[in-house]
């Protein structure tokens, strides 16, 4: 990869930390960049108690000097306001593990004596580190005019019809939601249905959608299956707390049609490659086609439930019922800059890959020199070739 970065930190911890590696110099970057992807962070309906605590700012610590990106790494730090209730405090042992979490998995890895390390890395406070990392790599997107924006699609049993909002529109509509959801008769129904499940002292999942816009053809590769975006997308996606699955466009709605169905046909006009519809959502053999790049990702409803589950005291091996840790009954509206911000790191990644550069004026003039879909862009000769000779 190009760009890579790396997060520290507990959820009760002093802070979190992240340094990201890789980004050119040159490119503007300044706190509130940042700090507001981390705010939208912390809005959502559904969320619990600790976003009225944690009200999340940034410290840019190395790799930014006079307001600009020097070509080293990033260091970015975010304080725990919640961490000061912890600080030189004796806490009881966490011994009954919650099913659905990594505090057992973790701890039979590990050999912890307590359940607590493994939570405490685990829990999604981590993600606040890399909305920071994806709100510059979402930043620098933008040099090249590629936009990358999501939405709430469904909770629970409660789906949104999106087909007559253009896609361009979806997201700026979705933060006037509490539920980040675009199609409001979709999000109060949404909204209910959260409220619902607080009464019931449970909680909910969904699927969200995130689009880029303005993404060039050729990124990705079909050489190697690690370098397939749809590889690559899939597990940055997959590795976010709660996310159980991923699709490229209508990926699973594709498995119930005949192929001819599924393919988005290749017409010529005015002397351009045109595609009158996106059903492989923007990507083809791992490289992106030139059309709106879709993401979907379906998040679990979160195992920490205030109805208790059944779990073992691994102390004195009795049957128990779950301790309740603080936590969200829906976390789908909160989740949705977590997504696009580790879609824009992606992305970052192969525009870099495919442009290279170590400074952003060096990578602009590269970038608009790049083959479109004009018939002219493409190199055939018309030989016969002999491809393997003796």
């Amino acid at each position: 990869m190009s760009l890579r970065f790396m997060t520290a930190g507990e959820s009760h911890g002093p802070g979190l930390v992240a340094i990201l590696e890789g980004l050119p110099a040159g490119l503007p970057v300044e706190v509130d960049i940042i700090n507001k992807e981390l705010a939208r962070r912390q809005r959502g309906f559904g969320a619990g108690p600790r976003m009225k605590i944690e009200q999340d700012t940034v410290k840019i610590v190395g790799g930014v000097l006079a307001g600009e990106t020097t070509g080293a790494p990033i260091a970015l730090q975010i304080d725990n306001k919640d961490h000061e209730k912890w600080f030189n405090r004796k806490i009881d042992p966490f011994v009954t593990p919650r099913p659905g979490h990594v505090d057992l998995t973790g701890t039979i890895k590990y050999g912890y004596r307590d359940l607590r390390p493994a939570l405490e890395r685990a829990s999604a406070r981590e993600t606040a580190a890399r909305v920071a990392v994806g709100a510059v790599c979402k930043h620098f997107l933008t040099q090249f005019g590629i936009q990358v924006g999501g939405y709430v699609l469904s909770i629970g049993e409660v789906t949104a019809d999106l087909d007559d909002i253009p896609l361009g529109e979806r997201s700026a509509r979705a933060e006037e939601s509490e539920v980040r959801c675009p199609e409001p008769q979709a999000a109060e129904r949404m909204g209910a249905a959260i409220r619902e499940i607080m009464q019931a002292r449970d909680t909910l999942g969904g699927i969200l959608e995130v689009v880029a816009l303005g993404l060039p053809p050729g990124l990705g590769s079909h050489v190697h299956w690690e370098r397939r975006l749809e590889a690559r997308l899939g597990a940055a996606v997959l590795s976010i707390q709660a996310m159980k699955g991923v699709e490229i466009g209508p990926g699973f709605e594709n498995t119930l049609k005949p192929g001819t169905q599924v393919q988005d046909p290749i017409l010529l006009e005015g002397g351009q490659l045109v595609r009158p519809t996106n059903r492989d959502g923007g990507l083809e053999g791992g490289i992106t086609t030139g059309q709106p790049l879709i993401v979907r990702a379906a998040m679990k409803p979160i195992a920490t439930t205030l109805t208790a589950q059944q779990t073992v005291n691994l102390e004195n091996g009795e049957q128990v019922p779950t301790q309740y840790e603080r936590s969200d009954f829906c976390p789908v509206p909160r989740a949705v800059p977590i997504v696009e911000a580790m879609i824009s790191f992606v992305l970052a990644d192969a525009l870099i890959e495919k442009i290279g550069g170590d400074s952003l004026d060096e990578m602009k003039p590269r970038f608009d020199a790049l083959p479109g879909t004009n018939l002219s862009d493409i190199n055939l000769d018309g030989d016969e070739h002999i491809w393997w000779p003796e």
